[in-house]
């Protein structure tokens, strides 16, 4: 059976070169979310990648500098993907160096869509596999002091959503209990890669044991198996851990403490697409299920996570519902989970 990449490689792409376009929007984790769109140009199409680098100054400074590489030239889309990972996107280093792996994905998502759009044919197409319907989960922080209307609010508006939520150590019996009754959480984060962030949480046993007995089935996602008192919580746990912060490669994946049955697989944090391909093609043989993570996208970024997820994980917890349940303020008329599949006649694009 060829491999995924391979499917891709080979496919002509003609480039005259390319614009950035800045997005920007207040989001529901309390911050000013920049994103920059690359409108990558040539045969008179256009392919579109969004830059999802989390720091503000990162995304001005690739903004301001404007296009200063030159892709120009017809090319094989894996050579051309070579060729960007050979440049120095980031006209001063970045903030944080997994940036690096978010920037190239980028670029690599714009050449791709370029790629078929060009070739006039979707990417499922060229895989030869059928876009499903894809399950999503609606990613939540409840503030402190936590505030239930978070999540209560918005079964209210819409009353099939399903959950992921960050627990934390303000979270007491009542609250946990009153969020169990709801039956609406399918995965808890527990954040314990995180430090220096907006989003710490201290590895806290009590809240650990709290958390698991209210939710049975969730899956438990980035919890402390380094602690030897809540790695023996977790133990009996091991079929529900999942794994999002730690996994960068195929070899992240690995390195776990016990072989996962699921992990989330991140397109812009695994940082290309030949890699990408070859995580898909990973998990496949070893039976790991994927899902698929947002971070905070603005423009087409988030179709194209939903558009792989149609593709490789439809019906797992994906954490990419439509954009509009991540603004402060939640709009009218979301669609609700799962979301039927909506590919563009060609290209890397989710409608």
């Amino acid at each position: 059976m060829p491999s995924t990449f391979s499917l891709l490689a080979d496919l002509p792409v003609d480039i005259d070169g390319y614009t950035l376009e800045g997005l920007r929007r207040e989001v529901t984790s309390g911050f000013t979310r920049d994103s920059t769109v690359v409108h990558l140009r040539g045969g008179g199409e256009e392919g579109v990648g969004e830059d999802v680098v989390y720091d503000s100054v990162d995304q001005l400074a690739l903004q301001e500098a404007g296009a200063v590489h030159d892709l120009s030239g017809t090319w094989a889309l894996g050579e051309l993907c070579a060729h960007i990972d050979g440049l120095d996107l980031f006209p001063t280093p970045p903030e944080r160096d997994v940036s690096r792996r978010y920037r190239r994905w980028t670029f690599h998502s714009a050449a791709l869509d370029l790629a078929l759009r060009q070739a006039g044919r979707p990417l499922h197409h060229v895989l030869g596999r059928e876009p499903q319907p894809v399950t999503f989960v609606v990613s939540l922080r409840l503030g402190e002091p936590p505030d239930l209307d978070a999540v209560t609010g918005r079964l209210a508006r819409y009353p099939t959503l399903r959950f992921k939520l960050d627990p934390t150590s303000s979270w007491d019996d009542a609250l946990v209990a009153e969020l169990a009754a709801t039956g609406s959480v399918d995965s808890v984060d527990f954040k314990s890669f995180y430090t220096g962030t907006v989003v710490d949480q201290a590895t806290d046993p009590a809240l650990y044991r709290r958390v698991l007995a209210a939710f049975p089935d969730a899956w438990i996602e980035d919890a402390d198996v380094g602690a030897a008192e809540t790695r023996a919580i977790l133990e009996p746990h091991r079929d529900r851990l999942t794994w999002d912060a730690p996994i960068h490669s195929i070899e992240d994946i690995e390195a776990l403490a016990w072989k996962p049955r699921m992990v989330n697989v991140k397109p812009s944090r695994i940082g290309g697409l030949e890699l990408l391909c070859e995580t898909y093609d990973y998990c496949a043989r070893e039976g790991i299920g994927a899902y698929g993570g947002g971070q905070f996208e603005l423009g087409p970024g988030r179709g194209q996570n939903q558009y792989l997820a149609s593709l490789f994980h439809p019906d797992t917890p994906n954490d990419i519902a439509p954009t509009g349940y991540n603004e402060a303020a939640l709009p009218d008329g979301l669609p609700s989970s799962p979301l039927a599949p909506e590919p563009a006649p060609a290209g890397f694009r989710w409608r």
